[in-house]
């Protein structure tokens, strides 16, 4: 691979200054919340923990994220194995293709989903009836927070598992087969090495997830006995309005969440590399009858479970009048504010992501750096992921608290659920977004050089043409998240702030399902669009990797 000549001042010293300044505005923005959270705090770290409902809501949040991640992995095994062992199943690859649909699906359209198959009047209570059971089950409490959960992170951890699988050679198989491997020893001795690398890492990654959940436990939380510290927060501001206690949960959230991610520093990394093509091999103990029957079972049980939400809001939202609902001056004006801070956030995080990624493309390229070189790179990568250690919920209780003093919190917060929502996106947009950078760079570092491009010039004629299709998919990518979220606009929601998330919580709070389902319906095509405009980028980059 070619790699750039050194630069000269003239190109350097844009990106330079350009990373700088993204630096300076995110730890400005993560700094004001912290610094009003310290300000706030009364008593140490020991005393929040001492608080007996801080340490009752801190038990449940990580009892339910350990019984979610767990279930969650552990269902994921036998849908991975039987992915693996039957490459000829009908309609694989699309069953493959609808595990990333939850991934990328706002969490609150999903919920809406579980609840009309496994809520009270839900598909599934309508079974049970039908059979003779009279007490129908509930999807509130803890069973609920745990159905939504598998249901968003079954497919992560399905894929993770897989990619690692589909990369085992051939002759593996062959072997195995040749030497009469019953199933057992086929994954003693061949799938659990592989997939023993492949779950610490997954295992803490969906933990992570779920002890940062907001929307799911809001929604399916069902009390005081089943609030995680991001719900807890969110209830102490809006609803008790006590500060302090505020505060406490924020600080015992940024200890949980940086013990978990030190944790996972230490373990090996789970990537979804995207080797899920089906070209794949023959997998002779698939083709047992016993095992292809139990593989069968496994693959129609998570295709149900995964389509049957996704197919009740499709039906109950087409149900809805959508007309009707798209006349009313609230849904106008919640889908205004949603676009408007979804591309305003999207924006944010794209120049921040390209911001970094060009001075951190420009500091790799002198392999003379001095200490104070590697220091700002390394600032500039640990910015992007800052807002891993400092959640959502703990930004949007520093700002409640800095915007208060200063008056009407909802003058200002727009601007601030636009800055929580881009540095939310952001790790996201860097990862869209830097190896396409980086690749380009490499191949034409040393031709713009020779040509002496000023900074414009090349922006304009050599990276533009090619980053165009990356930038517009992390600018989709961020759109979408900040479209679906929850979590901040939650605290500073009012009349002068309503995005269609909030329009559709306020909806089923007040039993307007119907309602609740059409909005979720057009809340879905929209990010369904978002998706599609960033697919063809995908496609091309996929196409580009399958060939060389």
């Amino acid at each position: 691979m070619l790699r750039p000549l050194h630069q000269p001042r003239r190109t350097r010293l844009p990106a330079l200054v350009g990373g700088l300044l993204v630096l300076m505005a995110v730890l400005g923005f993560v700094g004001v919340a912290v610094v009003m959270l310290l300000s706030g705090r009364k008593g140490g770290l020991l005393q929040a923990f001492s608080d007996p409902v801080v340490r009752s809501v801190l038990g449940f949040t990580l009892w339910q994220a350990l019984l979610s991640t767990l279930i969650s992995v552990g269902l994921a095994l036998p849908v991975a194995s039987a992915l693996v062992r039957q490459p000829s199943f009908p309609g694989r690859q699309w069953l493959i293709r609808l595990m990333a649909v939850p991934m990328g699906m706002p969490v609150l359209i999903g919920a809406l989903g579980l609840i009309g198959v496994f809520g009270r009047n839900g598909l599934v209570n309508h079974v049970l009836a039908g059979v003779g059971f009279s007490q129908p089950i509930s999807i509130y409490g803890l069973s609920g927070i745990l159905i939504a959960h598998v249901f968003f992170n079954l497919p992560l951890a399905t894929r993770l598992m897989l990619s690692a699988l589909e990369r085992v050679p051939a002759e593996y198989w062959r072997s195995a087969a040749s030497l009469g491997f019953s199933p057992l020893s086929t994954f003693r001795f061949i799938e659990w090495p592989v997939l023993a690398r492949v779950i610490p890492g997954a295992a803490g990654l969906i933990f992570m997830l779920c002890v940062t959940s907001f929307t799911l436990v809001l929604v399916f939380g069902g009390g005081p006995a089943a609030t995680t510290i991001e719900v807890a927060i969110y209830q102490a501001l809006r609803f008790d309005f006590d500060p302090a206690r505020a505060v406490s949960l924020a600080f015992v959230q940024i200890t949980v969440t940086g013990c978990v991610l030190a944790v996972l520093s230490l373990l090996p990394a789970a990537a979804d590399t995207g080797t899920t093509s089906g070209r794949g091999f023959v997998r002779f103990d698939g083709r047992r009858p016993a095992i292809r029957m139990m593989d069968v079972m496994v693959l129609l049980s998570a295709s149900l479970f995964l389509l049957l939400p996704l197919g009740q809001v499709v039906v109950s939202g087409l149900q809805a009048d959508l007309l009707q609902l798209v006349a009313q001056p609230a849904f106008r004006r919640a889908a205004s504010t949603s676009l408007l801070v979804g591309l305003g956030a999207g924006l944010v995080a794209t120049l921040g992501a390209y911001g970094i990624i060009a001075a951190r493309s420009q500091l790799s390229t002198d392999h003379s750096a001095s200490l104070l070189a590697r220091v700002f790179s390394m600032s500039l990568s640990g910015a992007s992921s800052l807002v891993l250690l400092i959640p959502t919920s703990v930004l949007a209780t520093g700002w409640f608290l800095a915007l208060r003093l200063r008056g009407d919190v909802a003058v200002f917060a727009p601007v601030v659920v636009i800055g929580i929502n881009a540095s939310m996106a952001l790790p996201f947009a860097v990862r869209v977004l830097g190896p396409a950078f980086f690749e380009h760079r490499a191949r034409t570092g040393q031709l713009s050089e020779s040509l002496g491009l000023s900074v414009g010039q090349r922006l304009r004629f050599i990276d533009w043409p090619v980053l165009r299709g990356p930038l517009l998919t992390a600018l989709a990518f961020a759109m979408a998240l900040s479209l679906g979220d929850l979590g901040a606009v939650a605290l500073f929601g009012s009349e002068n702030i309503s995005t269609l998330p909030t329009l559709i919580y306020a909806r089923m709070g007040s039993y307007r399902s119907n309602d609740a389902d059409g909005l979720a319906l057009i809340l879905g095509l929209i990010c369904l669009v978002l998706a599609l405009i960033g697919a063809p980028q995908a496609m091309k980059k996929k196409e580009q990797n399958d060939a060389g």
